[in-house]
Order: C-alpha cells, then sequence, then structure tokens
C-alpha cells in the first residue's frame, strides 16, 4: 500500500508537436511527381494503344517509303540510251535534208528547170538511197532524164521504180508513154497505162500532167501520142 505513484503533473504534459517538413524536402517531392508524370502518361497511352492500330500504322509508313521509292526509280529510268538518241537525231536530220532536196527538186520542176531539178534529185537519191521515199526522188529524176534528152536512162529508172513502187500511179502512166513512143511496146505501153488510171483517172488528163504534176514538155507529148494513138 505504500507504493510510490508518479506525480499527476507529468502525465498531463502535452507531448511536443512533429517538426513541420522543410521547405527543401517538398521541392524535391514536387520534382520527383512532376518527372515521374511525363513518363507514367506515355507509359498509360502506349499500353492502351491496341497492337492492331500500332501495326496499321508501321505497316501503312513502310509502304509510302516504297511507293516513294519506286517513283523516284520510275522518274530516274531512261529507257533509251545516250547512243540510241544521238543515232535518232542523225536519222531526223537525215530526213530533213532529204525532204528539202525533194522539195526543192519539185519546185524547180514546176518552174519548167529541168536542169537545175535533175541535179536536186539525183543529190536526194545518191545521198539518201537508204531512205524508201527517196524513189520518189527517183520519178522526178527520171521525169527530168527524159527532157533533157536521155531517154533511156530515164526509161531504164521508170522501169526500176515501178516495180519499187507498184501502184504510185504517176510512174506507170509516165512509163507508158515512154514505152510507146519510144519502144514502140504498145502492149507494155498498155499494160502500164491500165495500172495507172485504174488507181487515178486524171491521168487521161494531158491537163491534170501538164499543170498538176508538172510534167516537162516531151514526156506531156509522148502521153498525147499513146493516148491518140498518133
Amino acid at each position: 500500500m505504500g507504493a510510490c505513484k508518479a506525480p499527476i503533473s507529468n502525465l498531463l504534459l502535452p507531448s511536443p508537436p512533429s517538426s513541420p517538413p522543410t521547405p527543401n524536402q517538398n521541392a524535391t517531392t514536387r520534382r520527383l511527381l512532376l518527372f515521374s508524370l511525363p513518363l507514367l502518361t506515355t507509359a498509360t497511352t502506349t499500353n492502351n494503344l491496341p497492337l492492331s492500330t500500332t501495326g496499321a500504322k508501321i505497316a501503312s509508313a513502310n509502304s509510302r517509303i516504297q511507293l516513294n521509292s519506286c517513283w523516284a526509280l520510275a522518274e530516274s529510268y531512261d529507257p533509251v540510251s545516250q547512243a540510241e538518241k544521238e543515232a535518232s537525231a542523225s536519222i531526223s536530220r537525215r530526213v530533213s535534208e532529204a525532204v528539202e532536196l525533194l522539195e526543192k527538186g519539185r519546185e524547180l520542176q514546176a518552174q519548167g528547170d529541168f536542169n537545175e531539178a535533175l541535179l536536186y534529185f539525183t543529190l536526194m537519191v545518191e545521198n539518201y538511197k537508204d531512205f524508201a521515199f527517196s524513189d520518189y526522188g527517183r520519178v522526178g529524176r527520171a521525169l527530168s532524164l527524159y527532157e533533157v534528152g536521155n531517154r533511156e536512162e530515164a526509161i531504164a529508172e521508170m522501169e526500176d521504180v515501178s516495180i519499187s513502187l507498184k501502184g504510185y500511179p504517176e510512174i506507170h502512166a509516165a512509163l507508158a508513154a515512154a514505152l510507146y513512143v519510144d519502144k514502140h511496146a504498145l502492149l507494155l505501153a498498155e499494160n502500164q497505162f491500165s495500172i495507172a488510171t485504174m488507181l487515178d483517172p486524171h491521168y487521161t488528163d494531158l491537163s491534170y500532167v501538164k499543170e498538176t504534176k508538172h510534167w516537162p514538155p516531151s514526156l506531156v507529148s509522148s502521153l498525147q501520142q499513146f493516148i491518140t494513138l498518133s
């Protein structure tokens, strides 16, 4: 009964208050929270995207890259080599030169200058005989030869061209006139003239060969003799 008891005043004393967090601790906690937010947001967003959507976007990007590469290759590809381009340019230039000679010869023929026309037709035929249309130069050359007096060569040229240009009515009509007058080959002349007039009936008209086709006077005269059988 004589136990010692602690004074009541000591039991009623309040406990000392806990010390508030220092400013440095608050700042550190806030920085950690802020730095962690983007990472958490990114991770959460990525995890929430469906796998199929991500794969589709990657496939679409790859397709665009491949398509752009194909277009770039197509634009840079040239199927014609430099040598082929140069050869084509050379042929085009020669064609232009040949046509110019042919047109000049025909112009002189229309003016009645058959000696000069013969020169241009001959240049065209000799220098550009690898072109198929050089046969038209041979037609002009044959007509000019006939006028300047070289009828044997003219007829030989006509006969040759009547084969290479078979179906070209002018050469058949001219050959018919020459064969009748100079070779006295009426049957051959009739055959050639039949081909010519079947393809173009205008060759029965002397004014047509004189004014439109610009035949030389000597060949017009031969055609007249053949038509009238005189």
